[in-house]
């Protein structure tokens, strides 16, 4: 009895509560300080994909087009749009993916960097290697 207890305790006890970037994100224009978007990201057999939820930008039409994107993404509703894709967990960051930039139609390889306690990711696009680009910091919506 006593083995047993302790094994079930081990199992909860013993793992530790890795954040994850799984959840709702609120995103900022490069400077801004209003949030532009609700971002929805997923994880589907440890791969990460961002989905475009809602926009925030007062005003804005939410069916708008990405009139700028190319091939499968050109004219298709911002709104559920897969904009972050392919994103997988590494060494204190994930990587290996690629951002689309919605104003532009640009795709760019990316990375993720989530905090500590897991409530701001910070999003790098970048162009060949991670020195040419930009970053973004999200903030967790939920």
């Amino acid at each position: 009895m006593a083995l047993s207890v302790w094994i079930a305790a081990s199992g909860v006890y013993g793992q530790s509560a890795v954040p994850s970037p799984a959840g709702q994100w609120h995103t900022f224009g490069d400077g801004g300080t209003q949030p532009r978007a609700v971002i929805r990201i997923t994880e589907t057999d440890g791969v990460f994909t961002g989905t475009i939820v809602r926009s925030l930008v007062p005003g804005e039409d939410p069916d708008k087009l990405c009139i700028k994107c190319s091939g499968e993404r050109n004219h298709q509703r911002l709104m559920g749009m897969a904009f972050l894709t392919g994103m997988k967990r590494g060494e204190g960051e994930y990587s290996g993916g690629e951002i689309l930039d919605p104003d532009t139609g640009g795709v760019y390889r990316s990375s993720m960097r989530l905090s500590e306690d897991g409530r701001r990711l910070t999003v790098r696009g970048y162009i060949g290697i991670p020195l040419f680009g930009r970053t973004q910091e999200w903030v967790r919506a939920d």
